[in-house]
């Protein structure tokens, strides 16, 4: 708004507040009454207030200014005997004729005209709602404000509270929008954060897994090696043995045939004979008793306890395993 149209609507707001009747809050409508306080009403206002005041119709009779509280004195006439402001309606045809003339430019003036349809006052049937009372927050008609509920509150022309409220309202949505897109964005910031930790959640099964596999191939790998050892070692005892037991079996064979070769000399008649094999026999049988004395295994060799394995300590490291600690991420 530049600063000629400024001053206008600033004038137009003025000329309106003076051509405003000070019971319906409203521009004044033809006839226009002038009291002798020089005070002006719309005669069906100011009509309507006398009858208030005089419900029987007496000829005559007082009543209070609603603006400076003069006391005016009515003839046998009432507020038709007043005499009417013709400069104020002049100026208010004028008024609206420009108004007129603008195009609907002043549309959202504060001031609408009078034959508006507007709601009826429920306590007041036959009056409009046409002013707001800013105590009650409610909006009410002019009836009500001079002698009724409302005679002691502030109020406020209906268009000029309705403006403002509607510019609140107008702010409201827009602190309301300006939230949403602070709530939209904190929303799409947890969308995000809920695939970050899904995206790291599956990384750390994953690393997991690959743990567990590397862990899984050592045990194997150990296993294998523990068991090429004890397959080792029983084949190196077995091996032992068995050149032990063939050589007992060598000697057995050759004292069996000792034995028999001795029967056999023992059947020989002649003693010549016989000493001369008995000799060699003789030392034949030394050489075999001294061939008895053979290595033996020693006590416990068949044991092979010393290759057992103690998994106790590891079992229970394993069992023990857990995720680092934050106190450990922190040292690190």
């Amino acid at each position: 708004m530049d600063i000629e149209t400024g001053l206008l609507v600033c004038s137009v707001e003025s000329l309106e507040k003076q051509l405003s009747c000070p019971i319906c809050l409203d521009v004044f409508t033809k006839p226009v009454v002038i009291l002798p306080c020089q005070h002006n009403l719309c005669r069906s206002c100011a009509n309507d207030l006398y009858e208030s005041k005089n419900p029987y119709h007496y000829s005559g009779g007082t009543f209070r200014c609603p603006t400076c509280r003069f006391q005016v004195v009515l003839d046998r006439h009432g507020v038709y005997g007043l005499q009417r402001n013709l400069l104020v309606e002049n100026i208010i045809d004028i008024y609206k004729q420009q108004q007129d003339s603008d195009g609907g430019k002043c549309e959202e003036s504060p001031l609408k005209d009078k034959d508006t349809k507007e709601p009826k006052c429920k306590e007041h049937e036959d009056e409009r709602i046409n002013i707001y009372c800013v105590s009650c927050q409610t909006p009410t008609c002019s009836m009500c404000k001079v002698f009724g509920q409302h005679k002691d509150c502030e109020v406020s022309p209906l268009p000029a509270a309705y403006q403002s409220q509607k510019n609140e309202l107008r702010l409201a949505v827009e602190l309301l929008a300006a939230g949403n897109g602070s709530v939209q964005a904190i929303v799409a910031k947890m969308d995000d954060t809920c695939k970050l930790i899904q995206e790291n959640g599956d990384q750390n099964k994953r690393h997991l897994g690959e743990s567990f596999d590397l862990l899984y191939a050592i045990l194997e790998e150990r296993k294998s090696q523990l068991l090429e050892q004890i397959s080792r070692v029983e084949q190196e005892k077995m091996s032992a043995l068995r050149k032990l037991e063939e050589q007992y079996k060598r000697q057995l064979h050759l004292s069996n045939q000792l034995q028999e070769k001795i029967s056999q000399t023992l059947q020989i008649g002649s003693a010549a004979q016989f000493l001369i094999a008995a000799k060699q026999l003789q030392e034949e049988a030394r050489q075999a008793a001294r061939a008895t004395q053979l290595e033996r295994p020693e006590h416990g060799y068949e044991s092979m306890e010393h290759l057992s394995l103690d998994t106790q300590e590891a079992e229970a490291m394993l069992a023990c395993m857990d995720f680092r600690k934050e106190d450990e991420e922190d040292a690190e």
